[in-house]
C-alpha cells in the first residue's frame, strides 16, 4: 500500500541523502494503517513540487515521544532535543491521544 505525507524541507532532504531512516509521528488513524512493506511517499513542503518515495522496513510503538526516543537513542541530550522537538509539531494532548511512533525507512533509488 502508498500512503502520502508532507514533510518539511530539511527532514526530506535528509531523507533524500540517507542520513534519516527513522521519522517520527503521532500514531493517529491515518499513521495506524502502514504496515511493514508498505511505501509512503513524502511531498517536500512548502511548494511542494519534489515527491520521494520510500519503503517501510520496521515500526517501532510507543505512549510518548521520550519513551520512543529512549528505547532508539542512548544519548540523553539527544533524547531530550528530539522530545522537545516533537512539541513544535504536536501537542501533549495529541501525543496522549494517539501516541508515538517511529517509521524505519529505506529510500527507494
Amino acid at each position: 500500500m502508498l500512503h502520502k505525507m508532507r514533510l518539511y524541507e530539511r527532514p526530506f532532504e535528509n531523507i533524500k541523502n540517507g542520513t534519516k531512516t527513522v521519522e517520527f509521528r503521532l500514531n493517529d488513524e491515518k499513521r495506524q494503517k502502514i504496515k511493514i512493506g508498505d511505501e509512503i511517499e513524502f511531498t517536500k513542503l512548502p511548494d511542494m513540487n519534489e515527491k520521494i518515495t520510500v519503503k517501510v522496513l520496521d515500526l517501532y510503538h510507543a505512549k510518548y515521544f521520550k519513551e520512543l526516543f529512549t528505547k532508539l537513542y542512548e544519548d540523553k541530550d539527544e533524547i531530550e532535543r528530539k522530545t522537545e522537538s516533537m512539541y513544535t509539531i504536536y501537542t501533549k494532548e495529541e501525543e496522549e491521544k494517539y501516541g508515538a511512533l517511529g517509521i524505519k525507512i529505506d529510500l527507494e533509488k
